[in-house]
């Protein structure tokens, strides 16, 4: 099975140079459970081609090239060898994942940088271009007070600051100064104290059956479903998530339930409509049963059967397994086991392979999945790949 890698450049601190190609197994193979194996990149990119997503019909893939805010088509010019098609299109601040709809005439861009969801049109050839932003979202919970001014008083360089700050993330955060903590506090005042402010982070889009959109929004907490309006995406509907929670990514069960991964709560949802068609939240768990205080959690991918949900969680480097009961609202924690990497950004199942992205570690492993029980095994093979982020199985 050959399989493309996004990953981080140099442009966000990573060392890939491209879109990368892995083989698992033999190219042709339909199972991916064979030997790791690394190609040339299938394309060097500039930037960092932090997401990928194919065509649904043609030879095409579009990258979220994160640090240059923009979107890039490829077109297959080999076995495993891609060339630029069209300009990219700008999309907003560090776009981290771009789905495509299924009938190939539109792209949904999700935006961490600045919370913009972010439709494209996609022409005859695959081409995208005219990107439209969806309506902004709007904090249910209380964005918090504004940033305050730096040492010297300045409104406008704090802000951008904080903002800076805020798209960093968790993870990089530390590397940008806090001018509002070593500003010197007002002479003869105590210190003011303010709630933490809030941004918006859209982070994925899932198209649901029925001409449905979901999007997840990470800083505020939501899940917004919309509607492609022909001129731009029409908002139907917002479901909001405890406080604090993260919605990252999300999976469509076939029982009819969208199930959503929380980052910083470490937990699953499943949203479900009513019979009015109003979406509710309808269940949840926590991803194992263990404390994971300090993990974010990553990916979210199912079985080949659906029965069983797999959880990738960066600190720990683990895999959460959980098995889908009842209707498919309940959850039941099955095990937690060593994911083969460190920083186990994605993964997706290949029947019963379960292929990891270690993004600090610089690897891709492969586990073996007991089609039984669900619970993967120890990483069975492993191959270098630079900063990987991005799993994508290709054609043959």
């Amino acid at each position: 099975m050959r399989l493309l890698l996004g990953g981080y450049t140099a442009d966000t601190g990573g060392n890939a140079t491209g879109i990368g190609v892995l083989h698992a197994g033999a190219a042709d193979d339909a199972l991916a459970g064979g030997g790791l194996g690394r190609g040339r990149d299938a394309v060097a990119t500039g930037g960092s081609p932090s997401w990928l997503a194919a065509h649904p019909a043609l030879d095409i893939v579009y990258a979220a090239l994160e640090g240059a805010g923009a979107v890039q088509a490829f077109r297959r010019v080999g076995e495993a060898a891609f060339a630029a098609l069209g300009r990219p299109v700008p999309a907003g601040d560090a776009p981290c994942h771009v789905a495509v709809a299924p009938d190939g005439a539109a792209l949904t861009v999700s935006c961490w940088g600045d919370g913009r969801v972010v439709k494209m049109s996609v022409d005859a050839g695959g081409v995208p271009s005219t990107p439209m932003r969806g309506v902004p979202a709007a904090d249910p919970h209380g964005g918090g007070a504004a940033a305050p001014a730096d040492a010297a008083g300045d409104p406008d360089l704090a802000a951008a600051v904080q903002a800076l700050r805020a798209a960093a993330g968790a993870e990089y955060a530390h590397l940008v100064p806090d001018l509002a903590a070593s500003a010197p506090e007002p002479s003869g005042e105590p210190p003011a104290t303010a709630a933490p402010q809030r941004t918006s982070h859209a982070h994925q889009a899932r198209h649901l059956p029925g001409g449905l959109i979901a999007t997840t929004d990470m800083g505020f907490d939501l899940v917004r479903f919309w509607r492609d309006g022909g001129e731009g995406l029409r908002l139907v509907q917002e479901v909001t998530l405890p406080r604090g929670s993260g919605p990252r990514h999300t999976a469509w069960h076939p029982s009819g339930h969208l199930l959503v991964i929380t980052e910083l709560s470490r937990e699953l949802f499943a949203l479900a409509p009513d019979r009015s068609g109003a979406w509710r939240l309808v269940g949840g768990a926590p991803l194992a049963a263990a404390a994971l205080d300090g993990d974010m959690a990553a990916e979210i991918a199912l079985s080949r059967d659906a029965e069983f949900v797999y959880a990738g969680l960066r600190g720990t480097d683990t895999i959460a397994v959980l098995r889908v009961r009842g209707a498919g609202a309940e959850f039941a924690p099955v095990a937690l086991v060593e994911s083969g990497v460190a920083w186990p950004r994605h993964h997706v199942v290949e029947r019963d392979t379960l292929l990891v992205a270690g993004q600090h570690s610089d690897e891709i492993a492969s586990l073996t999945l007991d089609l039984r029980t669900g619970v993967p095994g120890r990483a069975r093979h492993r191959v270098t790949a630079p900063s990987p982020s991005c799993l994508l199985p290709i054609r043959s």
